[in-house]
């Protein structure tokens, strides 16, 4: 029997389960490609529908969110927390706010967020949530507003040792300080609830750059590993967030030649590459002025390409930053026809199944999302543990923790996920992140 027809019968009850869900349905069949065969193997982990038990939810929460706008009128949206698993420690993962955001969304980056912090070594579980409210166009007093109403019912749900909730799109800096200051009034205490804090108050350097770094120093390991280097590389990166902002900062410093930026609008292309003065013109652009890409144009010269993303351009390697599935099949196979040899996720599931297949069969070295982009969440457990030891580390401490941190998944892929001369990091990140998970299920019975 092989891969696939072992997993009819698991996808079959997780489809009929979780009708119509399909983001959560290929989020858990990518792992489950890997895992099935893992536990076929390993007679320890057999019969204990360990991989049934990881595709539950331990709870999923929904509340009404109501709220007052400017005008005066009252608003409703609808709020969620999956938590998924805390085998391995408190519940961890960001808050998104944007009109995409459902239940299938939140449940299969929480799922994603169980694996990815496990990678990291520190004692987190997974959890994911948000809501259907859209920040933008709103003004500073209608996401104040928004954030307390918010926070009130999740607040019910959370704390340093129940769920510790993070940024994601769409929650910023501002975003939570108005949430960590009602938790405060509320609670009547000042704990680490919350990551992604202001320096001021808690909050650790480096949040902000850390996805970013920590997906280009994983695709560093992942060259050296294969005798190669970023100097002189040709980069294509997709968004203009933090993640891709961050990404493209290492990147330039390690001599890699960025070719691309993009927002929902379309992306920029710069044959010249984009140097660290022309990114900090993009910082400025995205981050204080909530500009749009095309606006670097007026500044520097390059080409833009409206309601396109970027993956057509010629170059050696791509970073998605952007969004889950904006790697088509066509756009794998373009990739790799323009001489790709290297992919990192720095998004949550950029990447369309098919695609993964594609990269894989042509051995591109493909690093998943779980891997990749795991450099925000390992900061945002650094900054768990600075709160609770009520102190801050300096900035040189945590670029080292955060290379460690990164290196030693890098390691984890490798040793799982090695065949012959090609390294198969999706089964070896998916195989060394169920390994901690499992191992602690498996010693709590059945629970």
């Amino acid at each position: 029997m092989n891969v696939e027809e072992n997993m009819i019968p698991f996808m079959k009850g997780l489809k009929r389960r979780n009708r119509g869900e399909k983001e959560f349905h290929q989020a858990v069949h990518e792992v489950a490609t890997d895992i099935i065969p893992f536990i076929k193997k390993h007679p320890k982990y057999q019969n204990a529908l360990l991989l049934e038990r990881l595709s539950e939810p331990d709870r999923v929460i929904s509340f009404r969110v109501c709220w007052v706008d400017d005008q005066g009128n009252i608003r409703a949206n609808r709020g969620h927390r999956v938590q998924n698993n805390n085998a391995i420690g408190p519940y961890k993962g960001g808050l998104r706010f944007h009109s995409s955001v459902n239940l299938s969304i939140l449940k299969f980056l929480a799922f994603e967020q169980t694996f990815k912090n496990s990678l990291t070594g520190l004692p987190m579980g997974g959890a994911k949530g948000g809501s259907d409210f859209n920040p933008k166009g709103k003004s500073n007093a209608e996401v104040m507003r928004f954030c307390q109403s918010f926070v009130t019912e999740l607040g019910r749900y959370i704390g340093p040792d129940i769920d510790v909730p993070a940024g994601d799109i769409g929650v910023g800096a501002r975003e939570i300080g108005y949430m960590f200051g009602q938790l405060k009034r509320l609670t009547n205490k000042f704990s680490g609830t919350l990551t992604g804090k202001g320096l001021e108050y808690g909050g650790s350097l480096i949040r902000n750059e850390a996805t970013g770094y920590g997906a280009v120093y994983m695709l560093d390991d992942m060259l050296k590993h294969h005798k190669q280097s970023i100097e002189g590389k040709r980069i294509l990166i997709s968004g203009s967030g933090n993640v891709a902002i961050y990404a493209a900062e290492k990147a330039i410093q390690l001599g890699g030649k960025v070719l691309t930026l993009s927002d929902s609008s379309g992306y920029i292309y710069d044959k010249e590459g984009i140097n660290a003065e022309k990114l900090a013109l993009v910082k400025d652009l995205k981050v204080n002025r909530r500009g749009r890409i095309s606006e670097y144009r007026n500044t520097y010269d390059a080409e833009f390409f409206a309601e396109q993303r970027p993956w057509h351009v010629k170059a050696d390697i791509a970073i998605p930053c952007a969004t889950q599935n904006e790697i088509s099949e066509d756009d794998a196979k373009m990739l790799i026809k323009n001489g790709c040899i290297a992919l990192v996720e720095g998004a949550n599931m950029p990447t369309v199944k098919e695609g993964i297949e594609i990269f894989q069969d042509n051995k591109v070295l493909f690093a998943p999302s779980k891997a990749a982009n795991a450099g925000g969440v390992a900061v945002s457990g650094l900054e768990m543990s600075q709160n609770s030891a009520r102190l801050s580390w300096s900035e040189a401490e945590l670029q080292q923790h955060l290379k460690k941190i990164m290196h030693d998944i890098h390691e984890k892929c490798v040793a799982h996920g090695t065949e012959k001369e090609y390294v198969n990091y999706s089964k070896g990140a998916n195989i060394g992140g169920f390994i901690k998970v499992a191992d602690a299920m498996l010693a709590y019975g059945v629970i």
